[in-house]
């Protein structure tokens, strides 16, 4: 098994931690201009074709995160 490289670790960290600093400036400047994502997806889901987009890409990620690569019982792991 291949080893994983620390500068994608990196890169994912930096990502969420950018998002977690926007929404806490989205969160404690309530009035300004700076949405949460909470008032993002409440935009994206008034449309019912985003919504299948974002359900789509939800199970994408789901698949892609937690199932793909399982060995699944009574399953031959090669």
């Amino acid at each position: 098994m291949a080893e994983h490289p620390v500068i994608g670790y990196l890169i994912w960290a930096v990502l969420f931690a950018a998002l977690f600093i926007w929404e806490g400036f989205g969160l404690a400047r309530a009035g300004e201009a700076y949405p949460t994502l909470s008032d993002a997806l409440r935009a994206v889901m008034r449309y019912p074709v985003a919504r299948w987009v974002l359900f789509g890409l939800w199970l994408w990620f789901g698949w892609h995160t937690f199932v793909r690569g399982w060995h699944f019982l009574l399953r031959d792991p090669q």
